[in-house]
């Protein structure tokens, strides 16, 4: 752990605590309600456009996913307050981890709840809620204002990339499951939704790795966040050229090409692992 002050572990401990509550207790409400929702305006909107059918079961399965996440990652954080007060060095990145579910998840769930129902964005109170953690715990780190600072632009951008490619992939499997030919393809413009789609998820696992590894202080974190940077926009750019009716994947490559600066500033490089990892 980076801070050996009693009364920041303190604080830190609370914050897990409260987090966790939140997770545990409101997080499932939340999602029960918002899904429902959706789901009842989905039933009115494929009547006219049944090309969103396929919103049910793309909503059915990832709904419930990051709720379950979001509860076991509660859980967690209840164990480990003992470990958050006694200051254990493994206790700072697996608290960034743990934070960075809810933020992605939240937010994921809140794009649909916006398109569909409009409104207050019932999911976006979980993505503030585990920001509000991922944020304090960085702010609260035992390092100089430097330090945080990086910390706070390479893993906010690493986590936005990551929402952003899971976003990607649940539109490609979306689109993929109502393609006019199925079971066939009918052309390159549906196809490459296979390799976008799967592409962007594995980004995900390894964006979320790559806050794991930083935290640490290890250079594996710094090669992820590259692969993961990289990967995103060799295959976000030219699908962008191929389905011109969005410009998520423009989006997507934006993103990407943030991280990649902040990766290799050279300022901000060294800061990110240890100089025995260089």
């Amino acid at each position: 752990m980076h801070t050996n002050k009693s009364s920041s572990l303190k604080v830190i401990a609370v914050i897990a605590v409260l987090i966790a509550l939140f997770l545990i207790i409101a997080t499932p409400a939340i999602v029960k309600t918002s899904l429902e929702r959706i789901l009842e305006d989905l039933v009115i909107v494929v009547q006219d456009r049944p090309q969103f059918t396929s919103g049910f079961a793309i909503f059915n399965l990832f709904y419930p996913i990051w709720q379950a996440l979001a509860f076991v990652a509660g859980i967690t954080l209840l164990v480990m307050v003992p470990s958050i007060l006694r200051g254990e060095k493994w206790v700072f990145p697996t608290l960034l981890f743990l934070y960075a579910i809810p933020s992605v998840g939240g937010m994921f769930m809140f794009l649909p709840y916006v398109s569909w129902v409009g409104g207050f964005p019932l999911p976006m109170t979980i993505s503030w809620v585990g920001l509000a953690g991922f944020w304090s715990l960085i702010l609260l780190q035992d390092a100089d204002k430097m330090q945080k600072v990086v910390d706070m632009l390479v893993l906010t951008f690493a986590g936005m990339l990551a929402t952003h490619a899971f976003v990607i992939g649940i539109g490609s499997q979306r689109q993929l499951m109502v393609r006019p030919a199925k079971p066939l393809y009918g052309g390159i413009a549906t196809y490459i939704l296979t390799l976008v789609g799967e592409v962007n998820w594995i980004a995900v696992v390894l964006l979320f790795a790559a806050i794991i590894f930083l935290a640490m202080r290890k250079k594996t974190g710094w090669y992820l966040g590259i692969i993961s940077a990289v990967s995103i926009m060799v295959i976000n750019i030219p699908t962008q050229f191929i389905r011109t009716k969005t410009l998520d994947y423009l989006y997507g490559s934006i993103l990407a090409v943030g991280l990649l600066i902040f990766l290799l500033i050279p300022s901000f490089k060294e800061r990110l692992f240890e100089k025995s990892e260089a």
